[in-house]
């Protein structure tokens, strides 16, 4: 029997053996894996696009992804290589890391009504992407090999070691799939038919403009049994702040005066609750977002700054591999040659094409800062994973100083702002896909794939994505528009303010620097402010059906004692949760797409509130009894 891949703290990269050793040859980067990886890429790219546009966060697939292969793999199509499988998972996570990049930024285009083309957008996309990769490529001897034992990567880990657990995929898949069902037949009948509402809400009576609301959608249930009890909790608490604090303060105090109070234009005595939201409490939660992300770049300040020493050093000292015959095959990289030539053409592209339009001085910024945040991503990731990777504060470190140097460069107006904006999607997406490729190069190693096709595969990912990823952003934007209250891209729009703010001067600093405060004082008492300031600046109605989830992630925990069987349990409740997420973005696409084909949809839903309650507290009751259950031994 083979020798289970050593989880990061007993063995070393001297006698570590890989589950396929280096030797032996397996069917890897096939044609099968190419399309089905393709598939899943652009699905859960998509999917991810829409979940991070409404909550601001994105999951992971590569763990459903990973299964989701095995039973098509080896239940439907009867093959049976976990080199393939792994490939099919590295294509697909792709996709989610690339949107998590694109929708932080891009967006901020579409708000400012400039409505980028699909081959802007796919350019940026791509070439981001691309120099996430490449420049990881170079590390990878330095941090997945050499390191080893010492940097966990803990998502790669997880899903080499469902990779190497494959025959009890077809069972976990059937959750994916179930989840992926309910969640598109509940958007569907919701927001498509409108059977019932998708929005409840409420005012308190005697507490003027205070309202609490809910959201009745199974991928925030979802997200929040992924994330847990407590990071859902904190994202509540700065929701609860700013519905039932903020948003009546600013109504009480404002109902004594009859003028117009920046940035709104109508007396604050006429405003409701959400448009106080849209007009003063999103600056507020935008300094807290903003204030969040720096604290976290500067909490990891030690950690990046041994990790780009180290990676120098294992820069330094590699040469990217090679593809000589002589050299085993786990440790073959794409050659140096076509590294130097991708970066090359990316520079060309990045600096001449004109609907990029960053010119030389911005092609040079993105190697700059994409070369630091690329190699920060890559190790950081090794230490705390990517869900705590602080690519948000990172991109906004990089837009502050990127801008300023635009400015003193006499950039300026609509076009100094989209420059900005660019520059710092490239780096972002960069960032984000540093990360994945780091994670999944860490699978590839502890299962015993060929590094040069894992990293051929990524690049194929990458560039699937980047074909689609801006036709998924122009139909959410044409439905239902970003930085509305239906889909508030909240990253995009920090990152749109804080350009702004350095190019015009035009923002409210009071308001921001009151979420800035707001968030300082979370700081010190000793929470991390990130999730909390995510709750401020999102509706209410996100927080509490994210709340419930992580309520039933929590009790499911609580209940359990055993170790082992619990950890069976949450991964059941998190493949369902994950198909909830995907099934109801899916769905929410096609119904944009309808919605832009001039397809009319019902405006009107033929039952209310309470039967939308309903139908959500059963979909809550089926997550919990899945995730309780034990479900078969593998």
């Amino acid at each position: 029997m083979k020798n289970k891949p050593d989880s990061g703290q007993g063995q070393n990269a001297g006698n570590f053996v890989p589950y396929i050793p280096p030797h032996e040859h397996r069917p890897e980067m096939t044609w099968t894996a190419i399309i089905l990886g393709g598939i899943l890429a652009v699905l859960f790219g998509a999917a991810n696009a829409y979940l991070g546009l409404i909550v601001g966060m994105t999951v992971s697939a590569s763990i459903p992804a990973a299964v989701i292969s095995m039973a098509i793999l080896r239940g439907v199509l009867r093959r049976n290589s976990i080199l393939e499988n792994n490939t099919v998972q590295t294509i697909t996570s792709v996709g989610e890391s690339l949107a998590a990049g694109v929708i932080f930024t891009v967006p901020a285009l579409f708000i400012w009504k400039l409505q980028p083309s699909l081959t802007t957008i796919a350019f940026i996309a791509l070439g981001g992407g691309i120099l996430g990769i490449i420049m990881m490529i170079p590390l990878r001897k330095a941090l997945i090999v050499k390191e080893h034992g010492v940097l966990p990567y803990p998502e790669g880990t997880a899903c080499a070691e469902v990779l190497i657990a494959g025959e009890k995929g077809g069972g976990l898949a059937k959750l994916v799939f179930s989840g992926l069902g309910l969640g598109a037949l509940f958007k569907f009948i919701a927001d498509g038919i409108k059977a019932f509402p998708s929005e409840i809400e409420t005012g308190i009576r005697g507490f003027k403009n205070a309202a609490v609301g809910m959201d009745t959608l199974p991928s925030l249930l979802g997200v929040g049994f992924i994330i847990g009890p407590r990071i859902a909790g904190y994202m509540l608490a700065g929701a609860v702040l700013g519905w039932l604090g903020l948003i009546p303060l600013i109504s009480y105090f404002g109902s004594f005066g009859s003028t117009p109070i920046f940035p709104a234009t109508t007396p604050i005595s006429e405003l409701g609750f959400w448009d106080i939201w849209s007009n003063y409490l999103r600056y507020i939660g935008a300094g807290a977002v903003a204030f969040g992300g720096i604290v976290s770049l500067f909490k990891a300040l030690p950690t990046i700054a041994s990790s780009f020493t180290i990676a120098m050093k294992g820069f330094s000292s590699t040469r990217g591999g090679g593809n000589n015959s002589s050299v085993i095959r786990t440790e073959q990289d794409m050659p140096m040659p076509y590294i130097i030539a991708l970066i090359v053409i990316l520079i060309s592209v990045l600096a001449f094409f004109p609907s990029i339009n960053i010119g030389i001085p911005g092609a040079l910024l993105v190697i700059l800062f994409g070369f630091f945040f690329v190699t920060v991503s890559s190790r950081i990731v090794g230490i705390v994973g990517s869900s705590s990777n602080p690519v948000s504060g990172m991109t906004i470190a990089a837009l502050i100083l990127i801008t300023l140097i635009l400015k003193l460069m006499n950039f300026s107006g609509q076009s100094g702002m989209v420059a900005a904006i660019t520059i710092g999607a490239v780096i972002c997406i960069a960032a984000a896909m540093a990360g994945d490729t780091s994670q999944d190069l860490k699978t590839a190693f502890l299962v015993g794939a060929t590094p040069k096709y894992q990293q051929y595969a990524l690049m194929y990912g990458v560039f699937i994505t980047s074909l689609t990823i801006g036709l998924v952003l122009t139909l959410l934007d044409q439905a239902y528009g970003f930085g509305s209250k239906n889909l508030p891209a909240p990253q995009a729009t920090l990152m749109m303010m804080v350009v702004e703010g350095i190019m015009n001067g035009n923002l409210p600093w009071t308001l921001v620097f009151i979420g800035m405060a707001a968030a300082a004082l979370v700081e010190l008492m000793g929470i991390g402010s990130l999730p909390f300031a995510v709750g401020l600046y999102l509706p209410i109605h996100l927080s509490t059906p994210i709340m419930l989830g992580g309520v039933i992630r929590g009790i499911v925990e609580r209940r359990e004692k055993n170790e082992e069987v619990r950890k069976q349990k949450l991964e059941r409740g998190i493949l369902l949760s994950s198909g909830f997420i995907a099934g109801e973005a899916l769905m929410g696409i096609l119904i944009a797409i309808a919605v832009s084909i001039g397809i009319a949809m019902p405006e009107n839903p033929f039952f209310g509130p309470l039967v939308s309650l309903i139908a959500f507290l059963l979909v809550a009751a089926i997550l919990f009894v899945t995730a309780n259950s034990k479900g078969k031994k593998a």
